[in-house]
Parts: structure tokens; C-alpha cells; sequence
């Protein structure tokens, strides 16, 4: 089993999720957080004043996969939220150790 992470541009949810759905991912979870790399923010203006954005907006995707469907997975994410530009995002693959379903106490890869 394999947790993949992956933190991406918001306008690319939707393809992403779609990709993922094609390759046969059934659930993720998906949580708005804000950050940056070597994008390192943006000037705005409001209301005449120029201020630096230091967090930009980003969809972090989490998902928990047997290990035959982290290589798809991963190809789909990428495929899906790359627009070749700076800020695109970035996966990261974790081995897990266990999971468990609270309600039915199955475990490993039962519980996913």
C-alpha cells in the first residue's frame, strides 16, 4: 500500500479528479491549503496599494492505493494537471505501514 499526496493548481481539480476516475480511483480526499515553491508568490494591487501574495491557493489530493494502481495513478495526475508552467505542483509517493476501516475494523488493503 501507498499514500500518494499530490499538491496542485485549483483550476486543475476537476481534470484530475477525472483522470483519476478513468484509471479506476474510486476516493480521494481533497483539502484547499496555500503555498509556495520556486513560484515564491505574486504583486497584487487593491485599492490603489500594491501588496506581495506570499501563500498562493493549492489542492492538496491525498489517496491511499494498493500498490498496482500508484503507478497509474500517479501518470494520471500528472498528465492531467500539467499546464508547463511554474507552479504546476508537485506528487509525492509515502509507503504506508497499515490502515484500518473504523466502522468494520478491516484491515490494509480490505480497508481501502
Amino acid at each position: 500500500m501507498k499514500k500518494v499526496e499530490a499538491i496542485i493548481k485549483p483550476f486543475k481539480m476537476d481534470d484530475v479528479r477525472e483522470a483519476l476516475g478513468e484509471v479506476g480511483i474510486a476516493g480521494m480526499t481533497v483539502t484547499e491549503v496555500k503555498g509556495f515553491g520556486r513560484q515564491k508568490g505574486h504583486t497584487e494591487l487593491y485599492r490603489g496599494a500594491e501588496y506581495q501574495v506570499d501563500f498562493l491557493p493549492k489542492i492538496k489530493i491525498e489517496m491511499v492505493l494498493p500498490d498496482d494502481l500508484v503507478e497509474r495513478a500517479v501518470e494520471a495526475i500528472e498528465q492531467s494537471a500539467k499546464t508547463g508552467k511554474i507552479g504546476d505542483g508537485k506528487i509525492f509517493v509515502y509507503n504506508l505501514d497499515s490502515a484500518i476501516r473504523i466502522r468494520t475494523g478491516e484491515q490494509n488493503e480490505e480497508a481501502i
